[in-house]
């Protein structure tokens, strides 16, 4: 029978195995922890067993629970759906003007409508409504076709020139230099009266000039006072916000004589009346809201 062999630093017993004179000590694993080891395996052939779990030729074994995490996710989402129609069905009852008095209601339709927003407007007024060239700024308190939480609504709904809705907003500038409605130094007077009454440095030779030129030809769309339209969508301008152009005398002129035109889809055949109302409420929150 052979001696146990000991070895010499440790004193544990070692196994008899050896690599490179390298001798295994023989210390088993704890008790506790070859039990919880045993324990896992038992508890993992049962789940085997209760849930999905191995993978067949086209499909898994289903487990005796029938339990699917797809279809517990489907039942909380249809749970989701359900509790949240109550609301869309109160924003399809009501008018927007009511959706907003009552603040759960309008609390459901704002998270709503800035998911819509992001996914539908933010390409043309930026991911914080912050506007761009021809989108204009909806964080502000100036708005071209008026800044109601109805005429938010009108606008969304039906767009802006938008060839495909009867009941569009539609309103376009006179191209006064291409049409040689004005002159060159004509429509330059008129730009330098705008940047004048706008706070931009003008040619004061030419304000007196621009003001009458613009009294006889732009007050009847802007405003006597350059203070807009929403009527009409004409905006105004006697302030520092611009749609087009940086507000100086030569984006001025270039607009005068050869206006653009933004375009505006009508949101309301796409994405149906309750999406924009959640739209205009969300909107109108923004901060500038009339």
């Amino acid at each position: 029978m052979n001696e146990k062999e000991i070895d010499d630093v440790s004193g544990v017993e070692t196994t008899g195995h050896e690599w490179d004179g390298i001798k295994e000590l023989n210390n088993p694993l704890p008790r506790w922890w070859l039990w919880t080891f045993y324990a896992c395996i038992i508890w993992a052939l049962g789940y085997t067993i209760l849930y999905p779990a191995w993978p067949l030729v086209s499909s898994t074994t289903q487990g005796v629970l029938g339990y699917s995490s797809r279809g517990d996710f489907t039942k909380k989402m249809d749970l989701a759906k359900q509790e949240q129609s109550v609301f869309f069905n109160r924003i399809a009852e009501q008018d927007v003007g009511d959706i907003v008095a009552d603040e759960e209601l309008a609390r459901f339709a704002r998270a709503g409508g800035q998911s819509a927003f992001k996914v539908n407007c933010s390409q043309c007024h930026g991911s914080g409504a912050q506007g761009t060239v021809g989108s204009p700024n909806l964080n502000d308190d100036e708005w071209i076709w008026g800044g109601t939480i109805e005429a938010i609504y009108a606008t969304i709904a039906h767009g802006v020139r938008f060839t495909g809705d009867d009941n569009t907003r539609s309103g376009e500038m006179p191209a006064f230099g291409a049409d040689e409605i004005l002159n060159r130094a004509e429509i330059l007077s008129i730009a330098n009266y705008v940047v004048s009454i706008s706070g931009g440095a003008a040619d004061a030779a030419k304000v007196d000039d621009g003001a009458i030129l613009f009294a006889d030809n732009c007050a009847a769309c802007h405003g006597e006072s350059a203070q807009g339209e929403a009527e009409l969508g004409s905006p105004p301008l006697n302030n520092a916000i611009w749609l087009y152009g940086d507000g100086s005398v030569n984006a001025i002129v270039t607009q005068i004589g050869t206006p653009s035109h933004g375009i505006m889809p009508a949101w309301s055949a796409k994405l149906g009346d309750t999406a924009v109302k959640q739209l205009a409420v969300y909107v109108h929150g923004l901060g500038g809201g009339e």
